[in-house]
């Protein structure tokens, strides 16, 4: 039977070098223009990400919903453990730290910008994520634990969910507000809203994951 996957292999291989590749009859440049103007935002990706495949965007985010409470399930039976590694040297928690802010403003940027420039809802809420890592690796367990209990962090995380679907699904039935002036902070309509739900519904997300592998490895 090998000889079979060779020839085919060789088949395919001159069929590369012989026939020509079809070319589309439009240009790639008059797709995207067209994606631009429809949506209304210079960002192009989130036009397609937040309008044109809103569809799986919904699910792309309670997938990461699901996966967030996956880790709490599945470390649910483990003991918690009582050595957590940590910078300790003074150092590397200043450049931690540092790290730490300049990522959150890049992550507020991308957020709220993020129809206008590359980024968007899922890079910033990445961003917002390794914040929170840089933060956890360098401030006591039980602090970032205080914190996430005290402002109901998965209870805003879960709301946000809820809310995010609802405005898809309302924006998937028809309704949709002026897009604005293409090029400014207030035009792409409803976008800039679900790219800020998205990034902040990630951000806590990975918070939720943080302190759960914390608890539980001692380490992220």
């Amino acid at each position: 039977m090998k000889w079979i996957y060779v020839v085919a292999g060789i088949a395919v291989f001159i069929k590369m070098l012989i026939m020509p590749n079809p070319t589309a009859e439009w240009s790639e440049m008059a797709i995207v223009e067209s994606i631009v103007k429809d949506a209304g935002v210079s960002n192009a990706v989130s036009g397609i990400i937040f309008r044109n495949r809103l569809y799986d965007t919904i699910f792309e985010v309670v997938v990461f919903t699901i996966a967030v409470l996956g880790v709490g399930f599945l470390l649910a039976d483990e003991q918690p453990t009582n050595i957590v590694y940590q910078f300790s040297d003074r150092p590397s928690i200043i450049l931690a730290r540092l790290g730490a802010t300049i990522t959150a403003i890049i992550s507020i940027e991308l957020g709220i910008r993020g129809h206008l420039s590359p980024g968007g809802g899922f890079a910033a809420g990445v961003a917002g994520g390794t914040a929170i890592g840089l933060i956890a690796i360098t401030s006591s367990s039980e602090m970032m634990e205080n914190i996430y209990k005290r402002w109901h962090i998965s209870t805003w995380e879960k709301a946000l969910v809820i809310v995010f679907i609802l405005l898809a699904a309302i924006t998937l039935s028809g309704w949709a507000i002026p897009v604005g002036e293409l090029g400014t902070l207030f035009s792409g309509g409803i976008i800039p809203l679900l790219n800020i739900l998205v990034a902040i519904k990630v951000t806590l997300g990975s918070w939720a994951v943080i302190l759960l592998f914390v608890r539980y490895r001692g380490l992220l």
